[in-house]
């Protein structure tokens, strides 16, 4: 479980690096032409990557069964010194961005849902630019998309410092500094990830 997330999390920094290709003018559409030059290579990769997600989560959800199968009466006093509200929650903010990841699959992979519009740039190649910028400028969708930001913080935040501690390379003293580590990995993230609804649809940037 700990290998394949920092698998995902690799996934995580060059999709964001990609991303931000947005910040360029005419980059995000670039990006995304390059990609689709090459189609064997990018479904081998998505197909390696959905691979890897199954399995985080196969082993997340039994991992969560048989830490509660092993504590199955409720405390009445809970006395949780190391735990924290990420580490407490990897479950349940786990699924929650699985179901974002479906989401964002359908609007912006399958093109599904009704705020997709494609169209074409001045250089006649599909404009990725103009479909973010139109689908962020709803209030509701950017909303919902920095609240899967924060939620995708809050598992970092403990996943990424649990990985050292599963891979046995922490001690008493090295913790605190992984600990920091995954938090601030977990806040670039989280501001990467969140800034490009947050200037669309704040009229920051525009289509």
């Amino acid at each position: 479980m700990a290998i394949t997330g920092q698998f995902l999390v690799l996934f995580i920094i060059v999709h964001l690096l990609g991303n931000s290709s947005i910040f360029i003018p005419g980059g995000i559409n670039a990006y995304a032409e390059h990609l689709h030059a090459l189609p064997p290579l990018v479904w081998g990769f998505r197909l390696v990557i959905l691979c890897v997600a199954i399995i985080h989560i196969f082993f997340g959800v039994q991992l969560s069964l048989e830490n509660r199968a092993a504590n199955p009466d409720t405390y009445a006093v809970k006395n949780l010194k190391k735990a924290t509200l990420s580490s407490t929650s990897m479950l349940y903010t786990g699924l929650l961005l699985l179901a974002f990841i479906l989401y964002h699959l359908l609007q912006f992979t399958v093109r599904a849902t009704p705020d997709i519009r494609v169209g074409v740039d001045a250089l006649g190649r599909v404009d990725v630019f103009g479909m973010v910028t139109n689908s962020f400028s709803h209030g509701i969708i950017a909303f919902l998309y920095i609240a899967a930001m924060v939620v995708l913080f809050l598992h970092l935040s403990h996943g990424i410092q649990s990985f050292f501690q599963t891979m046995g390379w922490n001690n008493e003293k090295s913790l605190p500094v992984f600990g920091k580590i995954g938090k601030v990995a977990a806040v670039v993230f989280l501001i990467g990830y969140a800034s490009i609804p947050f200037v669309i649809v704040t009229g920051i940037l525009k289509g």
